[in-house]
């Protein structure tokens, strides 16, 4: 059986916990991790100058090949909810019932996409009205999970995102 892919998105000024933790600990579990940018450019700048490289573009991906979305914080996600193939990829997943996760302010990208609607749901505290706003119940803990969509808030949650999104993949 081939491994299950999962696609993490980046954009210019990502969270790097928030990328490379996920990205090592789903390779360290046998996942095959595909970093999927918004297409503008095959690199992007994490908050600390760190570089990621992609695998594909936004609107290279054919959601039926993955099983996973990840998607990280910093101030990327501002610049990933306007991408229109970063938005369908997030919706079909969803529609799928794969995983749609994120962390801090991700949850912008799961507003936009349009996901939230009576969700349970967490993020980093300044995009709470965000994400009540957009039809989620707001939740102040480390990990919510909801069905298919797992969130988180901040850096410090990574353990508990990462285990919640290991143990939905089995």
């Amino acid at each position: 059986m081939a491994p299950k892919k999962i696609a993490l998105f980046v954009e210019d000024n990502y969270n790097d916990l928030e990328f490379w933790y996920p990205y090592y600990r789903m390779k360290e579990e046998g996942y095959q991790v595909s970093i999927i940018g918004t297409g503008n450019r095959e690199k992007f700048t994490s908050k600390q100058g760190l570089v990621a490289q992609i695998n594909l573009s936004s609107s290279q991906v054919n959601t039926a090949e993955f099983d996973a979305v990840i998607i990280p914080g910093g101030y990327a996600p501002d610049k990933m909810r306007i991408d229109q193939d970063m938005l369908r990829i997030v919706r079909e997943m969803n529609g799928a019932g794969k995983v749609v996760a994120s962390i801090c302010h991700a949850g912008w990208v799961l507003v936009s996409a349009g996901v939230l609607k009576g969700k349970q749901a967490t993020a980093c505290i300044m995009i709470k009205d965000d994400l009540v706003n957009a039809g989620a119940a707001y939740l102040d803990q480390e990990v919510v999970v909801d069905g298919n969509i797992i969130t988180s808030r901040v850096p410090d949650d990574l353990p508990a995102f990462c285990r919640e999104i290991l143990k939905n993949l089995k």
